[in-house]
């Protein structure tokens, strides 16, 4: 399985766990989450957008595959995306290209599944 899937796989494994355990602390993560991003005065395409460029300079794989595919879902087209990664790229400096790389994996992922759709 390759990576980007691997990471879907776990994460979803790991949603359905603690779901089953009632988590209340996950629960109102997910409370938290949804109001996070719900349109507001930035649409929910913009805040997702903003995470991808938040996920690279953390490093965060899951956090990139998630939120640029979340990106793409609330309309993001590739150059969108591309800039959010740009945007984090030059916030983490020469480390945040490293994730960079993982973000564009995700994106041409992401992007060429939207287009099927």
């Amino acid at each position: 399985m390759d990576k980007i899937g691997e990471i879907c796989r776990r994460r979803k494994q790991a949603h359905q766990k603690l779901l089953s355990l009632d988590s209340k602390v996950y629960r109102a993560f997910l409370d938290m989450e949804a109001a996070t991003y719900a349109d507001g005065a930035l649409a929910k395409k913009y805040k997702e957008l903003i995470a991808v460029g938040i996920s690279i300079v953390t490093n965060c794989e899951s956090c990139m595959q998630w939120h640029i595919e979340q990106a793409v879902k609330a309309g993001a087209d590739q150059q969108e995306v591309l800039e959010a990664i740009e945007v984090g790229m030059e916030m983490g400096g020469g480390r945040a290209t490293v994730s960079a790389r993982f973000a564009l994996e995700v994106m041409e992922h992401a992007c060429a599944g939207s287009s099927s759709k």
